[in-house]
């Protein structure tokens, strides 16, 4: 055990770096068909069946580390290993990991396409989610916080690592001209990695540290000196590796020195995370006592009273959109100035909107709704109207797909960048399909009713990814339907079948915020009703604020519906002088 866990989980990561990274630069960074991209799927397919070994090997020792039983052949240490393996969590994560590990390795191996492709890539990701869920006990105080920041964690070091491997294996076979492009590409990769790797350590280290006074701490001097090197040699490397891309394709050094330079930055990276798993963080050392049903549920206690203060100081971060609004800002920002400098002027009030909806996001996700909506069933509907419809408006209208294809240069040698793939999803037969103001407005009523009457709201309060499901799920929906209102309707039967799907939804939202007003049983009983405050409604009057936060919904859908009613009377009155304008085909997602 003492020699034979270690390696294997060392196995483990390396095989699914191996694994991600080939998939990822296969996606974004090399032309179909190619022999580099053929060599990335093989690779990947290696590192994903490696993966599958290293993940049962990993199982099996752990449970025989952790339930010492007697190794043999007969049927009880069979079903001994059987209920670890299905009954624990730990033992499901593995399982599930080399479950999906060993469907990447076939669909690395067979697909060749860059749709399938992109599908086994998700689900490479998605293999390595439970294995970065074992790294933090569900007993400590900071337990969603540093899920997510481990999770973020892992994958990002896996694109990172997994990219230089398939960079070394594809040299070779590359031309001075592919190796350029590939080099180029994989820096842009590696840099928003880092970006990950670097603040999803912060955010462990927010975790893990409880006081000012732990920095003195043996774990505090070792994290910060991790972070710190991090930055500055992160910084330092992104300069640095510019200039020898456009060297590299002269001669062996230049390209020996970037994969140095990276190998660098892992070391550092891997060295310090190695002592820190030897040491104890501070805030991991104190458990709570856990003596009330919330502290049971949530791993923590009660939030204060809300109050007005509240309102604007309550903070919950959640890493992964936070990372995402940053980023999202960003990008918009320097294609809206790089649409500027071509001489492109583009409308203050959609950059506005942008920005707008992506605070109005990380309000959300990470402000006082996030902070109270484990205590206050209202909070968490409040940000379902946020998720499913207001935020949706705002990003729709601010047309990042425009903008996107207006200023991100297109790809010349076959493979598919940012723009490629944006336009190939706005342009796809399913995109179409969705984009229907039916099927659109059938999709965000199916959300209404998957978060009123079924388990999947259970599955979001008790388990971390759930909520990222959910939160996800309601952005993609709501942004489909937004998106199938906000086409122009430039025939009458559009415009009816616009004005129908609306006022449908309408009811529907109206229907369930009533519903859930009335209601006389409590929407997941054994989680509001054990939260035990002393302070606000009761969990009944709460609810029935939630069903409040729906009829919010009705409202605005009925407000859209009103807009809809006049823009289709104004686009079909027939004048002489001012033809019907023309259906816009700009994706405006």
């Amino acid at each position: 055990m003492r020699w034979g866990l270690p390696a294997a989980k060392l196995f483990v990561n390396l095989s699914g770096a191996a694994m991600l990274g080939p998939l990822v630069l296969a996606v974004f960074a090399l032309p179909s068909g190619g022999k580099p991209f053929i060599v990335a799927l093989n690779i990947a397919s290696a590192g994903a069946a490696t993966l599958t070994i290293t993940s049962g090997v990993v199982a099996f020792l752990t449970f025989l580390s952790s339930f010492n039983p007697q190794v043999s052949l007969g049927a009880e240490f069979g079903a001994q290993l059987g209920r670890f393996l299905l009954d624990t969590e730990l033992g499901r994560s593995w399982l599930i990991t080399a479950i999906l590990a060993s469907v990447v390795t076939v669909l690395a191996f067979a697909v060749r396409s860059y749709g399938a492709v992109l599908f086994t890539t998700v689900l490479a990701v998605i293999s390595l989610i439970p294995m970065a869920t074992q790294g933090h006990s569900g007993e400590l105080a900071n337990h969603d916080p540093a899920v997510m920041s481990l999770v973020l964690h892992v994958i990002s070091a896996a694109i990172w690592l997994g990219g230089l491997i398939l960079l070394v294996v594809v040299r070779p076979i590359s031309s001075p001209h592919e190796l350029d492009n590939v080099l180029r590409r994989y820096s842009t990769v590696a840099l928003i990695a880092f970006i990950g790797v670097a603040v999803s350590g912060y955010a462990r280290a927010l975790t893990a540290l409880g006081r000012w006074e732990d920095l003195a701490s043996p774990y505090g001097l070792i994290l910060c000196t991790k972070i710190g090197a991090l930055l500055v040699m992160g910084v330092l490397g992104a300069a640095y590796r510019r200039r020898l891309i456009a060297k590299a394709s002269e001669g062996r050094g230049a390209f020996w020195m970037i994969v140095c330079v990276e190998l660098g930055f892992m070391g550092i990276a891997s060295g310090a995370a190695a002592a820190l798993a030897r040491t104890a963080a501070p805030a991991d050392t104190v458990t709570l006592p856990q003596n009330t049903a919330a502290e049971i549920l949530t791993d923590a206690p009660v939030p204060i009273a809300l109050t007005l203060q509240r309102w604007f100081t309550a903070w919950s971060p959640d890493l992964l959109w936070v990372l995402v609004a940053g980023f999202g800002i960003v990008f918009y920002l320097v294609g809206v100035q790089r649409a500027r400098r071509r001489g492109y002027p583009w409308p203050a009030r959609r950059t506005v909107s942008w920005i707008a909806g992506m605070g109005v996001l990380l309000w959300t996700t990470s402000g006082p709704l996030a902070a109270y909506d484990d205590a206050l069933i209202s909070m968490r509907f409040l940000s379902f109207a946020l998720l499913s419809l207001a935020i949706p408006l705002l990003l729709v209208f601010a047309a990042p797909v425009t903008l996107a294809a207006l200023v991100i240069h297109p790809r010349e040698d076959g493979s598919r960048g940012p723009r490629e793939w944006l336009l190939w999803a706005a342009h796809s037969p399913l995109a179409r399909f969705t984009l229907r103001p039916v099927v659109a407005a059938a999709l965000f009523a199916t959300s209404l009713w998957l978060f009123h009457y079924s388990d999947l709201f259970r599955w979001s309060l008790y388990d971390q990814l759930g909520a990222e499901w959910m939160i996800s799920q309601l952005l993609v929906t709501g942004c489909l339907f937004a998106r199938s209102i906000a086409l122009d309707a430039s025939t009458t039967p559009e415009g009816r079948w616009r004005v129908a799907s609306l006022t449908a939804l309408t009811g529907v939202a109206a229907f369930f915020g009533i519903a859930t007003i009335t209601r006389s049983d409590l929407i997941v009983a054994e989680w509001f009703g054990a939260m035990g405050r002393t302070w606000g409604p009761t969990p009944l009057q709460d609810q029935a604020l939630a069903g409040a936060a729906t009829l919010v919904i009705a409202g605005m859908l009925a407000i859209l519906t009103g807009f809809s009613v006049l823009h289709t009377k104004r686009n079909n009155r027939p004048t002489d002088s001012t033809p019907v304008p023309a259906v816009r085909k700009d994706p405006h997602l």
